[in-house]
């Protein structure tokens, strides 16, 4: 738009140029005219925007264009070091500031980013990478080998105690073999290990980092100001190792607390792009000219959990009057709208179609036996619950059709919807008894096994553990056999669909809604991994 705007000026600017002159031309070419001016004059702008006479020649200067500038609306961030980013702001920033050393496609392939080439022995335990040349760190500092031997020595290392050692806990060393070449040794096979490579958090960071607060990165763009209270602006790296990267000339990431007012500042034109919104939001977009509205299917899902650690959901009767109080279709068509797929109580969803068992499904729902089952469990009366809802996507939603659902079971619910900053804080959604996460969608399913489900995993926020379960995590992350994973797979899907104190309703769609103006935007199913390194104006 100010692209545009700029070249409309500039030609109105030339015009009257054009059109002075020849005014004065024909002035002359009458009784000699005021100041007697009878020289010969050429009425026709060149292609520099001069207007050339034998007297003067004035030149108009082409203006250089105005950097093309993406605004983004997103929840306020918290967390600037990758190593702690959680909430799809935190990591959008962090991919746009600095480089992943293997990335993930819109089709949730491993890509190269910093790593252009990589080799696994036959073995599966020595992976080799091979490093870009001419990467600079923003301070200008070359990137070497030995920034990625730091940056996963410290993301692995458990006294610091960051939420991926665990994910990291197979590596057993980690060596510069060059200046641009690192080589991994695994302890046992890990079948998934390129895309543990390419966990959120596993941005690479430069050699000596403790915190990672100063935005020193080697991505696409350099923060030039950060607001806490309200963006975080952003140039376009001139020096980003991927010629003709990034296609825009700043990023602003405009924080905003509420989905509503995302979506009006993108309906007036104060932002460019709005994700994660709530399905009627995204619905009242449909069939605005000016703005394009995407949406995919993902493997993200809405996590209704209660604690099984200690009272009342270590009762399983309570766990399974909460699973047949529930009718998933129900919630599905009420607050997904029919996008997405409904859920089966496990996070292999449909997406994954190697491993996602269609034949399992949830208890149907049976409020009768769900009232006997309580009472059984000692709550004839009823069974008073807080419900902790972030504030963000369908959730609020979700919340209230499930109090109406399980208010006809006995179970009674307080919602509490809180800020998502807050609900993902310290004593957030790994404290409360009850509660609804948004699980972003993550192009593996060993990931949520080995963070969520498994015995004292860092995620674990049920407090779940099942010693057969962690059998089988660790046989379908270990093995090289593609038969025994899957088959590991539909045993784990058919113990929590039955058995597990969770509740999947649904797998939801990503939603997009971007300024029509622009091109090239690809949303993917974890919103804060879209990468705008190729968004660009529109011709």
């Amino acid at each position: 738009m100010q692209l545009a705007g700029t070249n409309f000026r500039l030609h109105n600017k030339r015009l009257a140029v054009v059109l002075f002159l020849l005014v004065l031309v024909i002035a002359g070419c009458g009784d000699g005219g005021v100041g007697g001016n009878t020289a010969s004059a050429t009425p026709e702008a060149t292609a520099e925007g001069t207007v050339p006479t034998e007297s003067t020649t004035e030149t108009v200067e082409e203006a250089e264009p105005a950097p093309a500038v993406f605004r983004v609306a997103m929840q306020p961030i918290v967390q600037i070091d990758p190593a702690l980013i959680s909430s799809d702001s935190e990591v959008l920033v962090a991919n746009h500031v600095y480089d992943y050393l293997v990335d993930i496609d819109a089709a949730s392939n491993p890509a190269p980013r910093l790593a252009y080439h990589w080799e696994r022995s036959d073995d599966g335990l020595t992976y080799t990478f091979f490093l870009e040349e001419g990467v600079t760190w923003h301070d200008g500092d070359p990137f070497t080998a030995e920034d990625v031997v730091w940056t996963f020595n410290r993301l692995r290392d458990p006294e610091q105690g960051l939420p991926t050692a665990p994910l990291y806990s197979n590596i057993e060393s980690i060596e510069a073999t060059g200046d641009l070449e690192v080589t991994f040794t695994l302890a046992e096979a890990n079948p998934f290990f390129l895309y543990d490579l390419s966990d959120n958090h596993a941005l690479v960071v430069k050699n000596g980092t403790e915190e990672a607060t100063d935005f020193n990165g080697t991505g696409p763009f350099r923060v030039s100001n950060y607001s806490p209270e309200d963006r975080i602006e952003m140039v376009a790296n001139e020096d980003y190792f991927l010629e003709g990267m990034p296609r825009l000339g700043a990023l602003e990431i405009i924080f905003f607390n509420d989905d509503t007012a995302a979506v009006d500042a993108l309906r007036s034109g104060q932002i460019d792009l709005a994700m994660r919104m709530s399905t009627s939001l995204f619905e009242s977009l449909q069939g605005d000219p000016a703005i394009t509205t995407i949406s995919i299917p993902t493997n993200g899902f809405d996590l209704i959990r209660l604690r099984v650690d200690r009272a009342p959901g270590d009762n399983p009767l309570v766990v399974q009057a909460l699973k047949l109080a529930t009718d998933r279709e129900a919630i599905f068509e009420l607050v997904q709208q029919g996008y997405g797929a409904v859920g089966n109580d496990s996070p292999i969803g449909p997406l994954y179609e190697t491993y996602h068992d269609a034949s399992v499904v949830p208890p149907a729902r049976d409020v009768a036996e769900a009232r006997r089952l309580l009472a059984e469990a000692g709550y004839e009366d009823g069974l008073d619950l807080v419900l902790h809802v972030p504030d963000t996507g369908n959730r609020p939603d979700l919340a209230t059709v499930l109090q109406a659902q399980w208010q006809e079971a006995g179970i009674n619910v307080e919602i509490s919807v809180e800020p998502e900053s807050v609900y993902y804080g310290d004593e957030g959604w790994l404290e409360v008894d009850l509660g609804i996460t948004g699980w972003g969608s993550r192009p593996y399913p060993q990931f949520y096994l080995d963070t969520m489900i498994a015995c004292g995993a860092e995620w674990n926020e049920a407090h779940f553990c099942n010693d057969e379960v962690d059998a089988l995590i660790n046989t379908a992350g270990t093995t090289l056999n593609e038969d025994e994973r899957i088959e590991a797979y539909a045993e784990i899907q058919q113990f929590l669909a039955a058995e597990g104190p969770y509740i999947v309703p649904y797998y939801f769609a990503q939603f997009a809604a971007v300024d029509s103006s622009f091109e090239n935007f690809e949303l993917k199913a974890f919103a804060g991994r879209t990468d705008l390194r190729n968004v660009a104006p529109g011709e």
